[in-house]
Formats: C-alpha cells, structure tokens, sequence
C-alpha cells in the first residue's frame, strides 16, 4: 500500500507556464520517496508537454475539461483558457477538502482570462477560501526565514484604507504568529510596516497610522504577540531591519510583493494561511511571453512543492 502524501498540482493556466512546470515537476525524481503527485488540468495539453520535457513519465491526470492542444493560443489571454485553469483549481480544492490529496500546489493563473469566461475572479486564494468557507485567511510569501503576510490582497489601492483596519491587523499577524511557531519559532517577533509614508509622521501625513495601525498593535501585544511598528516601509526591508524579524505584516499588496519579489523572486513561495488545507504556489505569473518554450525557471515551483510537502 502507498502511503505517501498524494500532491495536487493545478496546471494553471494552458497558455502559459503552468503546464511546463507542472510536468516537469512530476516528473523529477527528487520527491520519489517523499510523495505521489495527481495533476488537475487538460489531459492532451498535459501528453503534450510531457512528450516535450520529460522522460515519457507522466502522473495520473483528473480532467478539468476538454482543450485539444492544437486550438491553444500559446502565450493569449482567452476565455477558454481562463474556464479550464479556474475548473482545475476548484476540483483541486474540493478534492483537498475532502481529504483526497494532502496539499495542493497551483500553477499561475491569469486574472484576465477567467473573467473573460464570465467568472468574476481576483485570485487563487480568494477563491480557495470561497470554497472552504474561511473569512479569515491571508496571503503569505515566504523565503527563508524572510516572511511576509498583507493586510489586503487583490483590490484597486483605492479600496486600501477603508479595508485595513485594526481587526483585519489582528487576525492577519495572529496567522502569522501562528504558521511560524509550527515552523519551530518558540517566540516569534514580528514587525508591521505603516500605511503612510514615514509612518504618517506624527499626523503629518495621514492619521491612519495614529487610528489603526497602532491601536491594532497594542491590542496584538496584550494577546502576547511580539510585534514592533509601525515602520516606515521605505525601510523596513533593508537587511539591517529585517533580518531582526520572523515575520513582516503588510498592509498591501504591492507594498510588500515589491521588496518580497526583489529579494527572492526565484526561492519565493506563496502559501495561504487559515485555511483547513495546505495550499502552496510559486511568486510568479503565468509568464505569457515565455511560454512553451521549455526555458521556465522551475525554482519558486519546486520550493512550493517542497513547502507543500513539509506542510502536508
């Protein structure tokens, strides 16, 4: 009997990378004796970019629908595309939350082409938290001992200040706190950046950081979480800085993904937490300009695979 963790691996979407990586990944030898991997994608696209890249060695596929590889538009936003990517990762989801696979992995997606299909979508977490019913979950990005989590995730800038406030604070570094102590952090410390520049700067440049930031803060320390902040972002990801932390809490996306992307865009893993299941994906998009070309560089999927595992 096989008792090894079964891996889920979405392809993400047929027109870019995610199918290259997916096999690809199957396909190495280096998770042999560590797991079993089960794709969840278009199994003529899937024949397809086995043929190319790999041995001939291809794992059980579970079909999310039907895309003959000779009508795909390699490297294009389509609506076909963007159906079969989004079937994909809810087969996934369901099959995790009903205890079929140990952890799901998931190839990019491309936002554009789902909602071309008719499917209001702003990304793999919001959707797999839809699907486990969580309201309490978070982006994290991890390298290392480099983590970071956001406030916010996937909303025009716009929305930002009226989304961050200090519960969304609270629950976000409590995850935070939570995932690193599994990771064998006894006392983590964490540090939050601010929402304004230099940290508003006494009310100089905004209060938020006087009437959310803060006050989110302080309930943090009371619940016996090592937080300190808020710093001024522009300075927070400098080594001198966070090399002293466990843990970053962003207070949105491209806040964080900038210097997260800039330190690790090749080691990066993107995980989300307060979930029932263990989801993972590399830091990268469905890279359109690169597709099919078998020149993917595989070194955020793998360390996704990996985190994956050692979740599972």
């Amino acid at each position: 009997m096989n008792t090894l963790p079964v891996i889920a691996i979405t392809m993400g979407d047929p027109a870019g990378i995610g199918p290259e990586l997916a096999v690809r990944a199957a396909d190495d030898f280096r998770w042999s004796d560590r797991c079993r991997f089960v794709i969840y994608g278009e199994p003529s696209i899937l024949a397809e970019a086995a043929r190319r890249w790999t041995h001939g060695r291809l794992p059980e596929v579970v079909s999310a629908g039907t895309l003959p590889f000779a009508e795909l538009e390699i490297g294009k936003a389509a609506a076909r595309c963007g159906k079969l990517a989004y079937d994909a990762l809810t087969l996934a989801t369901q099959d995790a939350i009903a205890g079929k696979v140990a952890a799901i992995v998931t190839a990019p997606m491309n936002k554009y082409s789902v909602n071309l299909a008719g499917i209001p979508f702003t990304g793999h977490t919001e959707r797999i938290a839809e699907l486990c019913g969580c309201r309490d979950f978070v982006m994290m990005q991890s390298s290392g001992r480099l983590r970071v989590v956001f406030v916010t995730t996937h909303i025009a800038l716009a929305e930002v200040p009226r989304q961050v406030t200090p519960g969304r604070i609270v629950t976000v570094a409590k995850l935070l706190d939570e995932v690193i102590r599994r990771e064998g952090v006894p006392h983590p410390k964490l540090a939050a950046a601010a929402i304004n520049p230099h940290a508003g700067e006494n009310g100089c440049m905004g209060t938020e950081d006087e009437t959310v930031t803060k006050p989110a803060l302080a309930a943090l320390r009371e619940q016996r979480i090592d937080i300190d902040g808020p710093f001024p972002p522009d300075t927070l990801f400098i080594e001198s800085t966070r090399e002293r932390y466990d843990g970053i809490v962003s207070m949105y996306h491209d806040q964080g993904h900038i210097p997260f992307k800039m330190l690790a865009f090749n080691s990066g893993v993107n995980s989300t937490l307060g979930l029932p299941i263990v989801r993972t994906s590399p830091d990268h998009g469905t890279a359109f300009d690169i597709a099919w070309r078998g020149v993917a560089d595989p070194g955020s999927f793998y360390a996704a695979i990996d985190t994956a595992i050692r979740r599972a």
